[in-house]
């Protein structure tokens, strides 16, 4: 039992960083605000990037080589977004890390709480005749 649970919050925990990275698309969002579409795009495919290199299983690398070499705009974004979603992935799978670790200390605590309790009830029942007992089973 305790098993199963610590393996469905450490699914959801791995989950979560996909989950909060919401449905609207980065790139509309930066040229509603009035960011260069040349930005907008390069920001869109530097997080994706950042994303993955800071451990995401489910963005790709992205970067258009050549605009990058020729768009002052597309390889600004890029970088800023390379760097800025790298750094939250980063910190997102760190915290996922550290919820875990601290579940798989709290069932260990239990587990160790339980096997003293047994370890008392031997302890309390060693010399003591229990074959009279046995008939109860």
């Amino acid at each position: 039992m305790l098993r199963t649970n610590f393996h469905r919050h450490a699914v959801v925990l791995l989950l979560a960083p996909l989950l909060m990275a919401g449905c609207a698309s980065t790139r509309d969002t930066l040229v509603q605000r009035g960011y260069p579409p040349g930005y907008a795009q390069g920001f869109d495919d530097g997080c994706h990037s950042g994303r993955k290199a800071g451990g995401s299983m489910f963005d790709q690398f992205e970067k258009d080589g050549w605009r990058f070499d020729r768009d002052r705009d597309y390889a600004t974004g890029w970088s800023d977004g390379f760097r800025q979603c790298e750094s939250q992935q980063e910190n997102a799978m760190r915290q996922s890390r550290m919820v875990i670790e601290q579940q798989r200390l709290r069932e260990l605590r239990q587990q160790n709480r339980l096997d003293q309790y047994h370890e008392l009830e031997r302890e309390a029942l060693d010399g003591v005749d229990t074959s009279g007992l046995k008939s109860l089973k």
